[in-house]
């Protein structure tokens, strides 16, 4: 399946046009984790037609729906090894380790991805099991204050951000299979270093947890009278604080030096609306700011990057610039 970007001042269109499917475009995946994220990502693979096989502690929630979803690990990536299949680490950090430790055993020359939500931290962890090589760093923007096997679908990519690592070292031919799982499962690429992409993230995924988490709190501190006349900026403000307590920590902690930094930025921001607000009675710096902040965001512009081609002469260059100022991926040859 490739795709069309168009580009207005608010948003970024995507028109999908059919491709015939073929083996080169759809070579097997093996998805590590069926919970939101790769029960979703297992789901929309199969249905663009992928050869897809996961694994998950417990299988059984998806095998009850036709999934080829096991429990027994080293059997899954003994299969993956067979068939030479792209592996995807789909769980949380906290269990990562664990999985590459079983993936240098039983698969160690598949190539390999992950869709966790920071990307240094797994890649040092995949340079420690020996799987550099293969690896190709990857985050999919999207998501829900949902969790499990349950909660996933596999529409959750279209139209979404999928950011996939160009750092030094990186080789074209995983790089391409996991630019084309992501394309074909609905969604653009943006070609984003390693550091960058956790910086970034801090900013707009990480730190709105932690705001969202303190404004539930101050919030339910208020009883019984404010969460009763809480409406929709209440609402929205705090979707993300519904996320199970233990996946919140599993996202925004292995990002923990970025995230200090920018938790700095806001609460320099509050403490000085807060002054403003006892010496002047005015919030009008912070809420300037913001606004300009969000119409900046409503109305940033992508273009599409073309003419790079993967494994020419500075590649992961080319891409990581584009990628810098607001370029996406859209097909792939």
């Amino acid at each position: 399946m490739a795709a069309t970007v168009v580009c207005s001042s608010s948003n970024v269109e995507l028109v999908w046009e059919s491709d015939p499917v073929t083996s080169e475009t759809r070579t097997p995946v093996c998805v590590l984790g069926a919970g939101l994220i790769g029960g979703s990502l297992l789901r929309a693979a199969v249905s663009a037609g992928y050869p897809a096989w996961g694994y998950n502690r417990s299988g059984t929630a998806a095998q009850a729906e036709g999934f080829d979803v096991s429990a027994d690990l080293p059997a899954v990536l003994r299969r993956a090894a067979e068939a030479d299949a792209l592996i995807v680490v789909a769980m949380p950090m906290p269990a990562v380790d664990h999985l590459l430790e079983d993936i240098a055993t039983f698969a160690p020359h598949c190539a390999l991805t992950d869709v966790v939500s920071v990307k240094g931290p797994v890649a040092e962890l995949v340079r420690k099991h020996g799987l550099a090589a293969r690896y190709v760093g990857g985050h999919p923007m999207a998501g829900t204050n949902e969790s499990g096997w349950a909660a996933g679908n596999s529409a959750l990519f279209h139209n979404a951000t999928w950011a996939v690592g160009v750092d030094a070292g990186t080789h074209p031919r995983p790089w391409r299979r996991v630019v084309r799982l992501a394309l074909d499962c609905g969604s653009v690429v943006v070609p984003v270093l390693a550091a960058e992409h956790d910086r970034a993230v801090a900013r707009i995924s990480h730190l709105p947890h932690v705001l969202a988490e303190a404004l539930a709190a101050v919030g339910a501190a208020g009883g019984e009278l404010a969460l009763g006349l809480a409406a929709g900026s209440f609402r929205d403000g705090t979707r993300v604080a519904a996320t199970a307590p233990d996946l919140v920590r599993a996202i925004c902690e292995p990002n923990a030096a970025a995230l200090l930094e920018v938790l700095e930025e806001a609460l320099t921001l509050l403490g000085a609306a807060r002054d403003d607000l006892r010496a002047r009675g005015s919030l009008g710096l912070l809420v300037d700011a913001g606004h300009d902040g969000r119409t900046d965001y409503e109305t940033v512009e992508r273009w599409e990057i073309t003419n790079i081609r993967p494994g020419d002469h500075n590649w992961l260059e080319q891409l990581h610039d584009a990628g810098r100022r607001g370029g996406v991926i859209t097909r792939i040859d």
